[in-house]
């Protein structure tokens, strides 16, 4: 499975200004966050002090990806870019030099 760092953000404009439906609102996302952590499909998770926003790992495949995403909208940006351990990224390396050659 690849592994994607996920840096998210809260988007300050869909969050309720009322106090009760803001929590309201962080507690129904973060229930969803949690049933994510306890099916493993997140391998770490937090949010930064300030609660402008956080990070995720995620070892998955791009549908299921995608899937937790859309479940965070329109309230969370995320910005996503898969990562390559450092065997694969040798390997890919090697690939790319063999394949130059002529």
């Amino acid at each position: 499975m690849t592994k994607y760092p996920v840096r998210w953000q809260v988007i300050p404009q869909m969050i309720p200004a009322d106090p009760e439906q803001r929590v309201k609102l962080w507690v129904s996302l973060l229930e969803k966050v949690k049933a994510d952590v306890d099916a493993r499909g997140i391998t770490d998770w937090g949010l930064f002090a300030d609660a402008s926003g956080g990070y995720t790992i995620r070892e998955t495949d791009k549908e299921t990806l995608c899937a937790a995403i859309i479940k965070m909208n329109p309230y969370i940006l995320c910005d996503v870019k898969p990562v390559l351990t450092v065997e694969k990224s040798i390997e890919t390396l090697k690939k790319i030099a063999t394949t130059g050659k002529k």
